[in-house]
């Protein structure tokens, strides 16, 4: 080939990656936001992994700003928390 070929198939694949990049980018658009949201959410749980002490903090400010609500979670969050502890393995 030469250097004129070269030029004109080079120009030809940077316009070609262009028109791919916008389709690609009106493909994604309508995904944009309820994926922020899964990362926002995933981002949310690996804080609660790394400090699972705020989960009880908020469990006892919700059940002193409303004790008889925090009473009526307070069984089931306690059955959930110990089958959660014996699936992890820790007996």
């Amino acid at each position: 080939m030469n250097d004129l070929s070269l030029a004109e198939r080079r120009e030809r694949l940077i316009t070609q990656a262009a028109a791919q990049r916008t389709t690609l980018a009106r493909c994604i658009e309508p995904w944009r936001v309820p994926l922020a949201r899964v990362d926002q959410g995933m981002n949310l749980l690996r804080t609660i992994k790394r400090h699972p002490v705020w989960i009880v903090g908020g469990v006892a400010l919700f059940a002193l700003l409303r004790p008889a609500r925090g009473v009526k979670w307070l069984q089931p969050g306690w059955v959930a928390w110990q089958v959660l502890y014996r699936l992890r393995g820790h007996r």
